[in-house]
């Protein structure tokens, strides 16, 4: 496959760089990524992956756009108030770069489905806010083989993971967290507070580790990083790096390899 001259010139900046080059960026066209929650570190991971050329996305998320949103979720305007957030996300990637292929899902994803919903995918790009959801999700990647980048983000701390359970010796996101919380209990944004800026640095940094996966093999900025977790610090600020084991009693992937 060879680019347009129209997307020569809009990924030049890309291409330029040797660590990505035209093969990578060649690969990010024909790349698949499902995108899990649209809020807080959905919306500034959408847009940067947009921008980098992912030629195909999935978009989950069943909740409708708040006003109290706005302040972190940048794809929606006043106008997206009290509509759905999928529907909302596909009209900015339709106005960003109409070359993409988008499908969208207003369904609330859970173990039931998530695999149904993430089918096709080359890569799963969780931002959600409960652990049930991030959970079943992982076990859904696990099941299909497809890597995961799991983020969350809280007050002035985020967290971002690549995690790929399917291969042997290799973590999943249930590895880190347990098996204790599959119940839908979870503090959020709006009893703890959320500084906006902190969403972005969060979602920036899954779309950047979302493209270390993609171009695997092909370039020279394919460290896909898998079992380790970024955790962000946003008052210091800092960041620090922990290796997730994989657990070889784990419910999601203990069967896959040690």
């Amino acid at each position: 496959m060879t680019l347009s001259p129209a997307r020569l010139d809009r990924f030049a900046r890309h291409i330029v760089l040797p660590e990505v080059g035209g093969a990578g960026q060649v690969a990010l066209s024909q790349s698949h990524v499902a995108v899990i929650g649209l809020g807080g570190i959905g919306s500034p991971a959408l847009q940067y992956l947009a921008a980098a050329g992912i030629g195909q996305f999935t978009l989950v998320d069943n909740d409708a756009v708040d006003a109290s949103n706005l302040q972190r979720q940048t794809i929606f305007s006043a106008r997206d108030v009290g509509h759905g957030k999928a529907v909302g996300a596909r009209r900015w990637l339709a106005n960003f770069d109409d070359a993409l292929k988008v499908e969208i899902s207003d369904t609330r994803i859970t173990a039931e489905n998530a695999g149904s919903m993430i089918a096709g995918a080359d890569l799963v790009l969780d931002g959600t806010d409960n652990f049930a959801t991030r959970l079943a999700v992982s076990d859904a990647c696990v099941a299909a083989g497809i890597p995961l980048l799991s983020a969350a983000v809280g007050r002035f701390q985020g967290q971002v993971g690549a995690f790929a359970g399917h291969l042997p010796g290799q973590s999943c996101y249930r590895c880190f967290v347990g098996d204790a919380f599959d119940a839908e209990d979870c503090d959020t944004c709006a009893e703890d507070g959320m500084l906006g800026a902190m969403a972005g640095w969060t979602g920036s940094l899954a779309a950047m580790q979302a493209v270390r996966v993609l171009l695997g093999g092909v370039s020279a900025f394919s460290d896909p990083q898998f079992g380790k977790l970024h955790i962000l610090d946003g008052m210091a600020p800092a960041m620090r790096t922990l290796t997730i084991a994989k657990d070889p009693a784990c419910m999601g992937c203990g069967g896959n390899g040690s």
